[in-house]
């Protein structure tokens, strides 16, 4: 495992750091979640709910739980006593931490709102249409009214609100945060909102390539590339771009989503390294796709061309 601590680390990653250790130690110790929770006196939710950050572990309750675990190492287990304590760090309590978006956001999404606010790099890939973080309101609209049968008011109101949040909380970043964005070219030609909504969403892409936040790769129908994938997915990063120990993945399909990681897991009697979590997977099949892409001087020249041709 790699050292735990980073100088500056935030309560939100910190509390990555620690939950991805133990479930990285109990893995390795050949443990249910259900042993855990019988061996610590604890419910099942309470050790699922840590592993799943939505909660942090206190520190007095963690050295007796890497006891069990077998990590014995005194600087490790410092490194994540110290890490917890971050974790539990009092914050002021985030906009979609509020009552009402925690009733009309699905867990998944407040994670990545959450994971946004920290990232460095954050990578999107979309067949469909732009991505959420990347939106206009109008386009965002338009959108979210092709669910409007399947999502009530309230989902709806508050997701549009969070859209508007999460661009605004972006843009804001720019110097710090770097976003890339891969598109097929059809999210570029289908009619979301008509021409004067799609002109306003263009321009935003633009304004935000001026800006130095995004960089932006079309994926044109002529392409020499197989698009395997029917769903958009976003890659984000909390460290460097490629380290992979400091990636979450957010998937969505239609009204439901998900947050994915890899976690290398130690096994005993282990022959070589464990394959490639969906995390990686999907992060080298972007990088590959973005290397077969239209460059982006070329896609800005269709942007350009685009709004052109719907002026």
């Amino acid at each position: 495992m790699k050292d735990l601590m980073a100088e500056g680390d935030s309560p939100t990653v910190a509390r990555r750091r620690v939950r991805i250790a133990l479930r990285e130690a109990r893995e390795a110790a050949g443990y249910t979640q259900l042993e855990v929770a019988e061996e610590m006196e604890w419910s099942l939710s309470k050790v699922i709910r840590i592993e799943n950050g939505d909660v942090s572990v206190a520190p007095n309750d963690l050295r007796p739980l890497l006891g069990f675990f077998r990590v014995d190492d005194r600087l490790r287990v410092a490194e994540l006593v110290e890490a917890a304590k971050v974790a539990r760090a009092r914050q002021r309590r985030a906009w979609y931490q509020t009552p009402e978006y925690h009733e009309f956001l699905t867990d998944p999404l407040r994670k990545l709102i959450e994971f946004e606010a920290e990232a460095a790099v954050i990578h999107h890939y979309s067949v469909f249409h732009v991505p959420g973080l990347l939106q206009v309101p109008e386009y965002s609209t338009a959108l979210m009214e092709t669910w409007s049968e399947e999502l009530e008011p309230g989902q709806i109101k508050y997701r549009l609100a969070a859209r508007r949040q999460r661009h605004d909380v972006a843009v804001a970043r720019a110097g710090s945060l770097r976003i890339t964005a891969l598109l097929d070219e059809s999210v570029l030609r289908r009619p979301v909102g008509g021409p004067r909504v799609l002109i306003a969403q263009f321009e935003e892409l633009l304004r935000l390539i001026w800006l130095g936040l995004l960089r932006v790769r079309v994926i044109r129908f002529d392409a020499d590339v197989a698009m395997s994938y029917n769903a958009g997915f976003n890659v984000v990063f909390l460290g460097a771009d490629g380290d992979l120990s400091s990636a979450v993945m957010y998937r969505e399909t239609g009204v439901t989503d998900e947050i994915l990681e890899d976690v290398a897991i130690g096994k005993v009697n282990a022959t070589g390294p464990p394959p490639p979590g969906p995390v990686a997977r999907h992060y080298d099949r972007y990088q590959k796709l973005w290397n077969a892409a239209a460059k982006e001087d070329d896609t800005i020249a269709f942007i350009e061309r685009r709004i052109r041709e719907l002026g």
